[in-house]
């Protein structure tokens, strides 16, 4: 079977496969913008599901950043934060172990014949470090991956994908036979919008509040037979139809 003729799994990365952690968009902010970490005040309905990009700025101007300044930082903001990430990876390593199952999860489903990728809100350059920190990256096609450094529209990252995917494989993706892995009520939206099927894993949303997104199935764990099961349904119903 030639790599991807089965189908993409697509997984967002912070809330999934890692818990999510504000505290690196925290100290790249307050050092991109000269504040304290004190002064840094996110906005409660843009972080989860977002992308750095827009999280910075939405993040800064709620922290009495001019919107002129803070878009201004954002040349600067990148560097600051895999700075501060590469100088806390034994931090990162210590506090943001992968969930239970993420690992196996990642292999199995590579094993079943999926290729993988990722669609996140992270900027490339961390959610590598990211990644790479707990060797989740080892059967994950990053070359085809969606990240915050591709758009600050976390809706567009389907696009983006699509675009790679083309590219490398030789042919279109076929968005039947992708589904995407999230956690936030933002991954569901936007994997519906691209047509993607999508698995919401109850990490940090309970599954009532999922419910109303419409995702194809609520999972309570990244329990890897579950999770295989789940995607080999969804894309064999694509098949028969």
């Amino acid at each position: 079977m030639n790599s991807g003729d089965f189908g993409l799994v697509v997984w967002d990365v912070d809330g999934t496969l890692i818990p999510a952690d504000l505290r690196w968009l925290r100290r790249a902010i307050a050092r991109t913008y000269a504040i304290a970490e004190n002064a840094v005040n996110f906005p409660s309905k843009t972080v989860h599901g977002y992308t750095d990009e827009s999280i910075v700025i939405d993040t800064a101007v709620a922290s009495g950043i001019s919107i002129l300044e803070a878009e201004d930082g954002i040349a600067r903001f990148e560097n600051i934060l895999v700075s501060i990430m590469n100088d806390g990876i034994s931090e990162l390593k210590r506090d943001q172990a992968p969930y239970p199952g993420a690992l196996e999860s990642i292999l199995q489903v590579h094993e079943r014949g999926y290729t993988q990728t990722v669609l996140t809100g992270n900027l490339r350059s961390a959610a590598d470090i990211k990644l790479r920190s707990f060797n989740l990256d080892q059967h994950l096609d990053l070359r085809i991956g969606g990240f915050g450094s591709d758009d600050r529209d976390r809706f567009q990252l389907p696009t983006a994908i699509g675009r790679r995917y083309s590219r490398l494989y030789g042919r279109e993706l076929d968005p039947s036979r992708v589904v995407v892995v999230g956690d936030a009520p933002n991954d569901i939206s936007c994997a519906r919008h691209a047509g993607f099927h999508v698995v919401a894993v109850t990490h940090r949303t309970q599954a009532d509040e999922l419910k109303p997104y419409g995702p194809d199935a609520i999972l309570e764990s990244l329990d890897p037979v579950k999770l295989i099961s789940t995607i080999d349904a969804l894309i064999s119903r694509t098949s028969m139809t």
